[in-house]
């Protein structure tokens, strides 16, 4: 996942998060927007949110340039923070700005307001194809479009790969992962093993550079009100939820272990939902997962909407709302939880090295997954040359939902 201008991850040396380079501009006076104007900027920007990390740059033009809602500083540091957490960095951006332009309430708002539109088209698009998909030239359709998850995946794995895979250390904890799951090992493993490994391999890299100092997070013993009073809220309605309907708690709950695990934005929650929604639990086959994946590339907003498909498919409207909630709620807590203290934590050499571990072990993740996805699509030559035409189209840059909707025409053309 790489995101515009110089930001990556990195230990020691070049500390886990780079600033972003930006013009600097004048100060001028804050606005002091309300809840309905943050919520209906959110929601437009929601609308229009294709291109994964893209969205970060459109953020920036219009919060930081256009409204001046948030200083260029601040939005910088907020980078930072939404990389290193788990969840989809969208959406977590959407969260932080909320909550510098407007407190916990800003930051509801903001949030749900970007993730609404990515919900209901995502809603909609289910409640289609599960009544469509078994015909013939729908069925045909989709075999396309799981040749181009394969490529979409593949891509992801190069773009992590390029992005973080930088030194010795970088390639053996990928390779390992990717050996430990290709052997039938289980995310939940992978990913703390590699973080606490990368504790002890990445000690040596360097540390000669620390964090410039952030901007400053004012009110802090607020925000951590707020984000326990959003806890005790949630876990009340888990515990109900547990009582009244245990299989809508399962699904919320499976969804909400992903979202924790899910270090590196999106894509990285895709072979953990793999994991859980097909290996473990048998939800899904393989091949309904991989449309599910597809719907959700050409919705807008984050990939890992995969999991409103995922609950419909499983529990209908109730299933799909469940799921969605605990795909999302968890990481934005953490965000709530961390934002006004991060910047301190970051400091720690020790910490920015097992956020390295953690990262690095999601190319292995995605390598893997990438080979699991691609032993269920029934290839032939048509199917290979969507996929390969897909990839191609992926390294040249090319829109992702005008890819997933290309390679589905071919794939019915050729039917």
């Amino acid at each position: 996942m790489s995101l515009p201008g110089n930001t990556k991850i990195g230990c020691g040396k070049n500390d886990i998060i780079q600033d972003m380079q930006t013009n600097q501009q004048p100060i001028r006076p804050m606005p002091n927007p309300n809840l309905w104007q943050i919520f209906r900027t959110f929601l437009i920007l929601g609308c229009s949110a294709f291109g994964g990390p893209a969205i970060i740059v459109h953020l920036r033009e219009d919060l930081v340039r256009s409204r001046g809602w948030v200083r260029a500083e601040a939005f910088d540091d907020g980078i930072g923070l939404c990389q290193a957490i788990p969840g989809a960095t969208g959406m977590q951006m959407a969260g932080y700005l909320g909550l510098r332009i407007g407190g916990i309430r800003g930051a509801l708002a903001a949030f749900v307001g970007f993730g609404l539109p990515a919900f209901l088209l995502m809603l909609a698009l289910s409640a289609v194809y599960s009544r469509t998909h078994n015909l013939p030239s729908i069925l045909a359709m989709f075999n396309g479009l799981q040749a181009v998850v394969v490529a979409l995946v593949a891509h992801a794995a190069w773009s992590f790969g390029r992005e973080f895979v930088k030194y010795r250390q970088d390639v053996l904890l990928a390779f390992s992962v990717a050996i430990y799951l290709g052997l039938g090992g289980v995310p939940y493993i992978a990913i703390p093993v590699a973080a606490l490994a990368g504790f002890w391999l990445y000690r040596r890299v360097g540390d000669e550079e620390s964090p410039r100092s952030p901007a400053p997070f004012t009110q802090r013993r607020n925000a951590w009100r707020a984000a326990a009073l959003v806890v005790s809220a949630a876990l009340a309605g888990m515990v109900v939820l547990f009582f009244v309907d245990r299989s809508l708690f399962n699904l919320a709950f499976t969804m909400m272990r992903i979202d924790l695990f899910a270090f590196g934005g999106g894509y990285a929650a895709l072979p953990i939902m793999l994991h859980e929604v097909v290996d473990a639990r048998h939800w899904l086959d393989a091949r309904t997962f991989m449309d599910g994946i597809a719907l959700g590339q050409v919705t807008p907003g984050p990939i890992i909407i995969t999991a409103t498909f995922v609950g419909y498919m499983r529990e209908g409207l109730a299933g799909a709302c469940a799921a969605t909630m605990g795909i999302f709620l968890p990481s934005f807590l953490v965000l709530l939880a961390l934002a006004p203290e991060f910047h301190r934590l970051r400091r720690r050499p020790a910490v920015r090295c097992v956020l390295r571990g953690a990262v690095a072990s999601f190319v292995g993740l995605l390598l893997a997954t990438t080979a699991m996805l691609g032993m269920e699509v029934p290839w032939n030559p048509s199917l290979a040359a969507v996929g390969t035409a897909a990839f191609a189209a992926l390294l040249l840059r090319a829109k992702v939902p005008w890819v997933i909707l290309g390679g589905a025409g071919v794939a019915w053309l050729l039917q």
